[in-house]
This record gives structure tokens, C-alpha cells and sequence, in this order.
């Protein structure tokens, strides 16, 4: 298993992970799956060399997971919070490749200007809301039944950590 940075030929494959979890689950809020080509901008919003980055997890030539950090809020105030997104491939799951991620993106953002990293989880996702309080989140609070999806009404936890955690 390898963890580099995503290149722009790593996009069909991280659209199909995300597109399995808008079509059979609740953990996005997207309903309708995308092409390679809708993603285009979000890819390049989130893979760049600053505060914004994405990763993948390789295991041999296949791509298995994602994770990357990107603007919170379209508010130049908001520029040293960055929200993270996490996906790994339906059929990987419970092999760490989340963690492998997740250490690999906060030692790539730890010189960076940032206060404050941010995750939304929808619930229940116990192994998410597990993996997060890990790596250092904290709870902030629950939007009760801010997104409709699977025909019924879903919470979202809100969790944030520093960027620098002593020890870490």
C-alpha cells in the first residue's frame, strides 16, 4: 500500500469510490452520481500544493482510497480552516487505508497556515465518527435532519481539531 499525491489520471478511479457512496448511501449528500468530467473543477480545487491537497492510497497499480483537505467557506476569514473529505473503495474497507491517509495528509498540511481542520460526518457512521476522535477530532454539534436522502432525513455531526496537536 503507497500513499502520493493524486494526479489528474487518478480522477475516473476516485469518482467511481465517491459515486458508489452517492448511490447506495447516505455519507453524501450528492444524489446523483458524477462523470469524470463534472469533477474536474472540485479535483483541482482540492489538489493543489498548499493548504488544499489530495491524496491517494495505491495498493499495487489500483486506487483504493482519497482524502484531501479544501475550503470551508467562500469567506476570505475562513482561509486558515480547511474541511476534510475521506473515501475509501467500498471493498477496502476495515484495512487502515483511512488512517494511512489521514497521517499522510496532516504531516503534508502541518507547515501550512491553518487553525482549525473540520469534518461533517452523516449519522451513524461509527467507524468515521471512531477513525475522526483518533486522529483528534472533537464533537461540535449535530444539524438534526439537515439532508434528505434514501427517502428519509439525516443528522450531520460536526467535528474540528487544531491543525498542530502536541504530541502528534
Amino acid at each position: 500500500m503507497s500513499i502520493r499525491l493524486a494526479v489528474r489520471s487518478d480522477l475516473a478511479r476516485i469518482v467511481e469510490i465517491y459515486n458508489y457512496y452517492v448511490i447506495n448511501t447516505p455519507i453524501t449528500f450528492d444524489l446523483h452520481p458524477f462523470t469524470p468530467e463534472q469533477r474536474v473543477k472540485w479535483f483541482e480545487e482540492h489538489a493543489g500544493t498548499a493548504r488544499h491537497r489530495l491524496f491517494v492510497a495505491e495498493d499495487g497499480c489500483r486506487v483504493v482510497g482519497y482524502a484531501g483537505s479544501g475550503q470551508f467557506r467562500d469567506k476570505a476569514a475562513y482561509d486558515t480552516s480547511v474541511e476534510t473529505t475521506i473515501y475509501c473503495a467500498h471493498d477496502a474497507l476495515g484495512r487502515g487505508i483511512g488512517s494511512m491517509l489521514y497521517r499522510t495528509l496532516f504531516a503534508a498540511l502541518k507547515n501550512e497556515d491553518i487553525h482549525r481542520i473540520l469534518a461533517g460526518i452523516t449519522i451513524p457512521n461509527e467507524a468515521s465518527v471512531r477513525m475522526h476522535r483518533r486522529f483528534g477530532f472533537t464533537d461540535v454539534g449535530v444539524f438534526s435532519e439537515n439532508g434528505r436522502k434514501l427517502n428519509r432525513y439525516w443528522d450531520v455531526l460536526w467535528m474540528q481539531r487544531p491543525l498542530a496537536i502536541p504530541g502528534e
